[in-house]
């Protein structure tokens, strides 16, 4: 049975009941979509019980179906130790986010989940996909039930939104499509291909020259997604105006698909490419941190604080993947989990008081400490383990981040880990600071009197993300042991791609500043037993 394919698909026959029966609308609409997301999440979880975690390769694969056969583009899906975690991230976000619309969605509501479900398919398909073009055909797919998310049901400036987060990422899908074009034609006809596996062999060999080329042309439409800095400015509106789940769908996974291409196929097809623009792709990444951090500190909207922090955490995922080496690649991978658990968490939470008081300004708050103790509580272990609060998820990606970053070969490396520590202490400031102005103080009179704390499905979804945060947080051994071969292998294939020869400048005609990189392992401080 292909059970990997039954599980990407598995929300979009969702999407068909629900179009079949979307007149009934309502609380059918709320059942069905949830019971599509949690056998989807349990499917995946049962294909993560039989995955062998020491084991670089792609496992969990489907047979192979051809789709056009002329170009010997295929349906091909299976998952590695980095790309498996990507994928229950999303599988387990999708039923967050159907709990999180459970009462806020109250217009065309067969039709948002539609959307919803819809969404699930694409994502889980773009991290399950090894062949390019199927990679390319489910990134793309997304775009539309994602704009209809914000355009339709997100607040006063959706549409602006929704347009600005569709030219953006279009842009950079069109960029992408032109490098496949491309990379395709510039390899000798008997090998022309769209697998990955294959291309992760052959897309290396390339000259120089095109390499940089299509390294631009893929890296500009991931940057885009990440968002990398400058790149960054549709993420804020994108955020404020969706639906409290849309956030949670566009903080959680979709921004980790820009990081999951750079990581897949920059890094894994264009060595000359990465040792040229890696410094430069490291230095946005710490502005970014900065920037990010300090931009979210003066916002007085919760929702763009924390959009703003999106960019300053997204920023320490680009660090350790350009490290270039098995660590900073680890804290990379589990950074992006933990973003997505942690910011998840903090739009969920906001999107309960915004439905109590209509209202995201801090200004319009305070004293909620004691009036929503529930809910106050839950809302202060979420923002520690956005902050890297040691036992916390945060902690651990950020560490690992950090010190691949300052144990990389590159020149500045140590520089920029420095640097990127001051992101960890801004991010204490603004989420600190937002926390005391919003549960201290004297409460706001409001016209509704005062706010109920939170029911029984907000406490279902807080409760699931708050044990990923802490399970993470205490004991991240098994996720760090199943994604570090597979980082193992992505050192391993740059460093012969390159030729892996001793040399004080690698490339030095097209990288004269760059020294060389090495696939530097865990420090010797660590054994085996207790790297994790």
């Amino acid at each position: 049975m292909p059970w990997l394919t039954i599980t990407i698909f598995l929300p979009t026959v969702g999407a068909a009941l629900l179009t079949v029966l979307r007149r009934s609308g309502g609380q059918g609409a709320r059942v069905i979509s949830l019971a599509f997301t949690i056998l989807t999440a349990v499917l995946s979880v049962a294909l993560a019980i039989g995955f062998n975690g020491a084991s670089p390769d792609y496992q969990l694969e489907d047979p192979k179906v051809p789709w056009v056969p002329a170009l010997g583009i295929n349906f091909h899906v299976a998952l590695d130790g980095i790309s498996l975690w990507l994928f229950l991230l999303t599988t387990f976000l999708s039923v967050i986010a159907v709990l999180g619309s459970w009462t806020s969605i109250t217009k065309h509501d067969s039709a948002f989940f539609i959307c919803l479900l819809l969404l699930e398919t694409a994502m889980l398909g773009v991290f399950a996909a090894i062949d390019l073009v199927l990679f390319y055909v489910f990134w793309e797919a997304m775009l539309i039930p994602m704009y209809l998310i914000i355009g339709v049901w997100g607040g006063a400036r959706r549409l602006y939104a929704a347009i600005k987060f569709f030219l953006y990422t279009f842009v950079g899908g069109v960029l992408m499509l032109a490098g496949i074009i491309i990379l395709y034609f510039a390899l000798p006809e008997p090998d022309r291909t769209f697998s990955i596996p294959e291309l992760l062999a052959r897309a290396p060999q390339l000259d120089g020259s095109l390499q940089l080329t299509l390294f631009v042309l893929f890296g500009l439409g991931f940057a885009i997604k990440v968002p990398l800095f400058p790149f960054h400015t549709w993420l804020p509106d994108a955020h404020v105006e969706a639906p409290t789940s849309g956030s949670i769908i566009l903080a959680g996974v979709l921004l980790k698909m820009g990081a999951y291409g750079f990581l897949r196929l920059c890094i894994g097809f264009f060595p000359v490419g990465t040792e040229v623009f890696g410094p430069v792709l490291m230095w946005l990444a710490v502005i970014g941190i900065i920037y990010g951090g300090a931009a979210a500190m003066w916002q007085t909207d919760m929702k763009r604080l924390i959009a703003y922090s999106s960019v300053s955490h997204l920023g320490f995922v680009m660090l350790g993947l350009f490290a270039l080496n098995p660590m900073g690649i680890q804290g990379a991978v589990l950074q992006m989990v933990n973003h997505g658990l942690s910011t998840g968490a903090l739009f969920l939470l906001v999107g309960m008081i915004y439905e109590r008081r209509h209202s995201r300004m801090i200004a319009d708050y305070g004293g909620l400490w004691e009036e929503v103790p529930v809910y106050s509580r839950i809302f202060l272990v979420v923002a520690l383990s956005s902050i890297g609060l040691p036992g916390l998820n945060g902690f651990v990606g950020e560490l690992l981040t950090l010190m691949g970053t300052f144990t990389s070969a590159w020149v500045q490396a140590q520089l920029w880990a420095i640097l990127g520590c001051l992101g960890v202490i801004i991010s204490a400031c603004y989420l600190l600071w937002m926390y005391k102005r919003v549960f201290y103080g004297e409460p706001k009179p409001h016209r509704d009197g005062p706010m109920k704390d939170i029911n029984t499905i907000e406490a279902t979804a807080a409760v699931m993300l708050l044990a990923g945060i802490v399970w993470l947080g205490v004991y991240p051994a098994p996720v760090l042991r199943s994604i570090k071969p597979a980082a193992v292998a992505v050192v391993n294939r740059f460093e012969v791609s390159r030729g892996n020869v001793p040399r004080t400048k690698p490339f030095a005609d097209l990288a004269p500043d760059v020294a060389p990189l090495g696939g530097t392992e865990l420090p010797a401080v660590f054994s085996e037993d207790d790297e994790q």
